[in-house]
């Protein structure tokens, strides 16, 4: 099945509203999702990852790589609650109306039920001990959770004790007499969760629809796999995405990066571990940001931003290179670190939005030069000391607010990051710093030139590196593996995918010949059969919110041969985008849930923002929490928007002439 060309739904389980009134989405909702798919003609359900975030709403920082969410539980299916139907039905009552599910409030109901009925009916010592021995990650977990309560959900590097431990200490800890009935409670929990995922993932598979789970490359720092295997992480480096028109300063995730050659020593046991469990449950999994098995975008732990990233591995610029291009000691230090004119420093304060006067200015600058600059030479010229190691380094300094824009930017204004001693990395806007702009003609020429060879030996390098890496899952799993390979994506990218038959992502709004005038839609009957093609996703707006407040309307028309498509959004604009959109030659054509109802006018919400599932860059209650507008059996009685859907299925993939 994995090989037929499909139509999917992407859902979120949070979004999910069965018969059965509830809070928010839970994991035997996915059943009776899987029957209306059916009826829809949609062979495959992808979800967002359902791995246990703790407080955190975003599904992609989870405190875990193997246990579920016990938000998804379905608490009244559990044998040990029949004596709390009123309390499961009140939280269910007071909950269930709500357009979008409130994270924080029904996660705090649910857990303090969970532990209610899990006082009044603990399982009996060694009821739990097969399926612990069967899932032996759950220890770590466990201790890690109870661990983490005890302090007040503090990350772990904030712990008073237990920061460091041994996987020895682990179990130990784990067979304490004095913690087992916690300890227990999390195995019960996950036991529950696993029980009732596995029988909604046997549902869909006897639907006929193929399972599709989301398994983000990077772990959360705080989480139990990088508290209990720091071996294989690496935690002085962040990963994130380098700067981009929407993102000026890069993005820096805060997820440690991990330590390839420690995990090829014991035959990347972690990630087989990851995908053996993932696979009780799905028949194919997205690799978020598959570009990082190729390299990464890593920035110090030091820095908010990633403007100062560089990717990792690289093959860095040496002293011996610049010694060859005629540079000495001092120009190799103009190069790699930020040089304040005096007078720069100066008009900054005065440009600032705080008004400040001459003496004001004179004492905040007087503290600047003690605290943050030392003086090159006799010169009006300063650079950083060398405890300032990255910007929260800067705001710890507490110098006046009124200087901080400026010093940030000039901590970025460097041509080479020297991140180890004599190894060096162009910085990101290299060519807009002083030092560069300082350069002769023929400098510039010869110093872009050694760029452009490392540059090229370091793509070499990521070829054989992820080909390497993706080789392991694809070997490892039967799992069709399906990449998200959005971004700045080197040449190697998608010829390692086409020979490893991994599945990439083609967004249609965003596949387009950037370097072509007007910046062409690229045709769907190009789109590569090895490929997923959406028209949205969970970071970005719907299509109907993008196509009333994004898109170049005439162009996409244009696009898809329907110029005469009205400006505001309705059934006929979503069928005319979503039946060009399936005649894209990739396997999987998938929607947004929320698309696919947009082919009914029922269920439209006033305001097409509200429908989104997340807003990137932003953090609040809204991020995480779509639900669907109506009940799954509701919406099953719009025959003809079921019957639209199940037509759009059949639509054939245009050939190329």
């Amino acid at each position: 099945m994995a090989k037929t060309r499909l139509l999917g739904a992407v859902v979120p389980v949070g979004a999910l509203r069965g018969s059965k009134p509830s809070a928010v989405g839970e994991f035997p909702d996915l059943a009776e999702f899987a029957l209306l798919c059916k009826k829809m003609k949609v062979g495959l359900i992808q979800l967002l990852p359902v791995n246990d975030t703790g407080l955190e709403s975003s599904p992609y920082f989870s405190l875990t790589a193997f246990a579920l969410h016990p938000l998804f539980l379905r608490i009244g299916d559990l044998p040990e609650a029949e004596s709390f139907k009123d309390k499961i039905a009140a939280i269910n009552k007071e909950f269930n109306g709500d357009v979008r599910f409130h994270y924080h409030k029904v996660l705090r109901a649910k857990m303090a039920l969970l532990r209610e009925i899990y006082a009044a009916h603990e399982p009996p010592a060694g009821r739990l001990d097969a399926w612990i021995e069967r899932n032996s990650w759950v220890k770590q977990y466990a201790v890690y959770r109870r661990l983490k309560e005890a302090n007040d959900g503090q990350s772990w590097k904030d712990w008073p004790e237990y920061r460091d431990v041994t996987p020895e200490e682990i179990i130990a800890l784990w067979k304490d007499p004095q913690y087992q009935k916690e300890h227990l409670f999390w195995a019960w929990l996950q036991e529950a969760c696993d029980a009732q995922f596995s029988a909604a993932a046997k549902a869909v598979a006897e639907a006929g629809i193929l399972l599709e789970g989301d398994l983000p490359i990077l772990m959360n720092d705080d989480s139990a796999d990088v508290w209990a295997h720091r071996d294989i992480f690496i935690q002085e480096l962040s990963a994130g995405a380098p700067p981009d028109m929407y993102s000026p300063d890069g993005q820096n995730w805060g997820f440690p990066l991990y330590n390839w050659e420690a995990q090829e020593k014991d035959n990347y046991a972690w990630w087989k571990l990851r995908l053996a469990v993932a696979g009780k449950y799905y028949q194919a999994y997205r690799i978020d940001h598959v570009l990082g098995f190729f390299r990464i975008w890593s920035s110090s732990h030091r820095d908010y931003s990633s403007a100062l990233g560089r990717y990792v591995p690289f093959t860095p610029v040496t002293n011996g290179d610049l010694k060859k291009l005629g540079y000495d000691k001092g120009r190799v230090r103009w190069l790699s670190q930020p040089h304040i004119p005096t007078d720069e420093l100066w008009e900054s304060f005065r440009a600032s939005q705080f008004h400040l006067s001459e003496d004001e200015i004179a004492a905040a600058a007087k503290k600047v030069f003690s605290k943050a600059l030392d003086r090159v030479g006799g010169e009006e010229l300063w650079v950083f000391k060398k405890k300032v190691k990255g910007e929260k380094d800067i705001d710890a300094l507490d110098l006046h607010p009124a200087i901080r824009p400026f010093l940030l930017f000039s901590w970025h204004n460097r041509l080479f990051l020297e991140y180890e001693k004599g190894k060096f990395s162009p910085a990101w806007y290299y060519r807009d710093s002083r030092a560069y702009r300082s350069l002769s003609g023929g400098e510039k020429q010869s110093l872009e030139e050694l760029l452009q060879k490392r540059m090229a030996r370091s793509e070499k390098i990521w070829e054989t590196h992820g080909k390497k890496l993706l080789s392991v899952l694809v070997e490892s799993s039967p799992m069709l593996p399906c990449a998200e390979d959005l971004g700045a994506v080197p040449n190697c990218v998608p010829k390692v995918l086409t020979r490893l038959k991994i599945l990439g992502l083609r967004v249609v709004r965003w596949h387009r010949r950037w370097d072509q005038d007007k910046q062409p839609y690229i045709p769907f009957e190009e789109y590569p059969e090895l490929s997923v093609c959406t028209a949205a996703v969970h970071d970005s707006s719907t299509i109907r919110e993008w196509w009333e407040r994004e898109a170049d309307q005439k162009q996409f028309a244009n696009f898809i041969g329907a110029p005469s498509l009205p400006k505001t959004y309705n059934p006929e604009t979503a069928k005319a985008i979503l039946f060009k959109t399936a005649t894209a030659r990739s396997r999987f054509r998938v929607f947004q849930i929320q698309d696919l109802l947009h082919l009914s006018a029922k269920w439209y919400a006033p305001d097409p923002a509200s429908e989104r599932i997340n807003v990137p860059g932003s953090c609040n209650d809204f991020n995480w929490t779509y639900r669907l507008p109506a009940s799954i059996s509701e919406i099953a009685k719009d025959k003809d928007m079921v019957k639209t859907i199940a037509e759009l299925s059949k639509v054939k993939a245009e050939k190329k002439e």
